[in-house]
């Protein structure tokens, strides 16, 4: 058990002594939590293994799961790899700093449990002034997963970093609620053709447009094999109690309610404004009205439904559509039963 440091930042221009402070921290080889513009970050100086280390404890995750090497400008960037191949180029011009990371070939400057073992790394210029700040003060790159437990709903508050891991880590820079709510799209690099291993805040079709055919890994939900990138092995996202993610109408998910109820058990609901407004159950989080702010919520609902407020989640699908793809992607992992048309 440590203390963890909470250190608040409204502007990273008028606060620069905090971000000075948690520079430091992570120069000296200690955990800081951060936000980005898609959920909080755990980070640890990626060149330091012992550092990185550091990371997997405090998360409670395996070491054979790749981390993110964030900087904060495209020359640093540079540094962590062999070479820039054109589409990626092309893709960092476009799309960065923002939710984007690329697996590119790794020339060993970041530890190996920052890779995984790989020869190759994922890299990420965050958009958030808080990280770029942070970033720009330490001067070295940054690993850093999502800042909760291994398993748990990615955090998008300084509340949920606080609820997961106080006691376990150095720091955390509470910079208020990031944006996007959905971490970054992860696009390996190193073929012929850029291939998504995780979609996210950068969709297919905005990636198309910037550089043309974009393929998707069709393992993407597959546990098998050595993941190029994190999201891609083990159970991810779940709530305290089991979720079923329902398919269909309105009026499927609210029979389901009443079948379940008269099971003895307590239902909660996530789904759209739209849909919620239909509904009856034990507890409704209406997630808003467009996907958007689905993808904004999502985490935030996921968190709220505790053991002992309700025995069973049902959520509503989503279209796949744009960040829907994204939104699908971790829903899926975070459901225990997927009831489907």
């Amino acid at each position: 058990m440590v203390e963890t440091k909470r250190w608040t930042v409204t502007d990273p221009v008028e606060n620069t002594q905090v971000i000075k402070k948690a520079a430091v921290l992570l120069k000296e080889g200690q955990t800081v939590a951060f936000p980005t513009e898609t959920v909080y970050g755990l980070g640890a100086d990626a060149t330091n293994e012992s550092a990185v280390s550091g990371i997997f404890r405090a998360k409670g995750r395996p070491e054979d799961n790749p981390l993110i090497a964030h900087v904060a400008t495209k020359s640093q960037l540079q540094k962590l790899v062999s070479h820039l191949p054109a589409v990626a180029e092309k893709l960092i011009d476009t799309f960065t700093p923002g939710p984007l990371t690329l697996v590119l070939p790794s020339n060993g400057t970041c530890a190996t449990n920052v890779t995984a073992g790989l020869s190759t790394i994922g890299v990420r210029i965050p958009d958030h002034p808080v990280a770029q700040q942070l970033l720009k003060e330490c001067n070295i790159p940054v690993a850093a997963p999502s800042a909760n437990i291994s398993g748990r709903p990615s955090p998008t508050t300084a509340d949920h970093v606080w609820s997961d891991l106080n006691g376990k880590i150095a720091c955390l820079v509470d910079g208020g609620p990031t944006g996007l709510g959905v971490e970054s799209t992860v696009v390996d690099c190193t073929q012929e053709l850029p291939i998504i291993l995780r979609p996210g805040g950068v969709t297919r079709e905005q990636l198309e447009v910037a550089v043309g055919t974009v393929m998707v890994d069709p393992a993407l939900a597959g546990k098998e094999g050595q993941p190029k990138a994190p999201g891609m092995k083990y159970t991810h996202y779940a709530p305290e109690v089991p979720m079923w993610l329902v398919a269909g109408s309105s009026e499927r998910i609210q029979n389901i309610v009443i079948n379940e109820r008269a099971n003895g058990k307590k239902v909660g609901v996530m789904a759209s404004s739209d849909t919620a407004q239909r509904l009856e159950a034990d507890r409704i989080i209406p997630l808003g009205t467009s996907l958007n702010e689905v993808a904004s919520g999502m985490y935030d609902a996921l968190r709220e439904f505790k053991t002992g407020d309700v025995d069973l989640i049902l959520c509503e699908t989503f279209p796949e559509a744009g960040i829907g793809q994204a939104i699908m992607n971790r829903l899926e992992k975070a459901a225990t039963h997927f009831l489907k048309d």
